[in-house]
């Protein structure tokens, strides 16, 4: 495939080339005022009949995490289902990714992986309630950790650690855990445009990590690298401004090349993470794997290109835990529509 043109940032003054920058929104001013403030001060001003589905959203996961946590997970699984069925326009989505990425599978195989991947996202709802509203310390006996010795060697190095994976529908219950393991982990999110769904989700992750910040804030992160923290970094879904035409699953596809960039400015360490549910439903896997060998080089797309194999070995392992709900093959430059009917 030939290589596009590297894609310029609009706001290059923000981050060095290459590297992702936040776009400003046009946001009213009092609903920026409302995303900067305290989750207590937002929650308070947040109580007009516009925000009472969240409110819903949040009294559900509180009863949730009351429950006990097999029974909200298989109940989840099948609320799950009953959506999927009801959502044409997110299944006709998530078929789509299948039929790109998965081509040798036959159609009912592949029918099979989204029925399980909408159980998926469903648990998913149920393993936030958890992360939000129940001590990471009470399911800790529910993880099984690998690999911890490769995080130990490069903290070593004293230069920090990057821990590239993927949008896994156990990203909430599992991002935790991590805490615990290292003496400064970091933990990337991205913003909610509802005033109220940002402040819930904030207060939620107030005890995910040492330090969240903002996935598009490259500052920050150079400056938590240099401090030798583990930083917690999941690029798939990269904005068309801030990545490269790069094979998935052999399909062309927008991928952000900052972990190269940024491994190559810090001198950090970039680690794979695997985390998953098991198929039994008995508890979960974080594995993290030894660094690439010669990674960052001086070629960010060939450096992208190995990490997303990699992304793929581990989406293999549990295809039904991957967010295929996301268009990853919009807007790409020089391409067809995938996703056009």
């Amino acid at each position: 495939m030939k290589r596009p043109g590297r894609l310029r940032p609009k706001n290059p003054d923000l981050a060095p080339p290459g590297l992702p920058t936040s776009q400003p929104r046009r946001t009213r001013p009092d609903v920026l005022e409302l995303k900067n403030a305290a989750p207590e001060v937002v929650m308070a001003r947040c109580r007009s009949p516009r925000y009472w589905p969240v409110w819903a959203f949040d009294f559900w996961l509180r009863g949730t995490a009351a429950l006990p946590w097999r029974t909200a997970i298989k109940l989840h699984e099948a609320l799950g289902r009953i959506a999927g069925a009801l959502s044409g326009r997110r299944r006709r989505i998530v078929r789509r990714n299948l039929e790109l990425c998965f081509p040798e599978l036959a159609p009912r195989e592949r029918d099979a992986i989204m029925v399980r991947h909408f159980a998926s996202v469903g648990a998913f709802l149920a393993e936030i309630a958890f992360g939000w509203h129940e001590p990471a310390e009470r399911r800790a006996h529910r993880f099984h950790v690998e690999g911890i010795e490769h995080v130990q060697a490069a903290l070593a190095k004293g230069k920090g650690v990057l821990l590239y994976t993927g949008h896994f529908t156990t990203i909430e219950i599992c991002a935790p855990m991590l805490k615990p393991l290292v003496p400064l982990y970091a933990f990337m999110f991205r913003g909610r445009r509802n005033p109220l769904l940002n402040a819930l989700q904030k207060r939620g992750r107030a005890d995910y990590a040492h330090v969240s910040v903002e996935n598009d804030s490259v500052r920050d992160m150079l400056a938590l690298l240099a401090q030798n923290a583990v930083v917690w970094y999941a690029p798939d879904q990269a904005r068309v401004d801030s990545g490269e035409l790069v094979p998935f699953f052999s399909q062309p596809a927008m991928t952000s090349t900052a972990p190269s960039r940024l491994a190559r400015l810090s001198g950090a360490t970039i680690l794979p993470l695997f985390f998953c549910r098991r198929a039994d439903d008995s508890g979960y896997v974080l594995r993290f794997h030894a660094p690439l060998p010669d990674l960052p080089s001086d070629d960010a797309i060939a450096d992208t290109a190995r990490l997303t194999a990699v992304l793929e070995g581990f989406i293999r392992e549990c295809p039904e835990q991957y967010f295929w709900t996301h268009r990853k093959f919009k807007d790409r430059p020089g391409e067809a529509d995938a996703y056009r009917e």
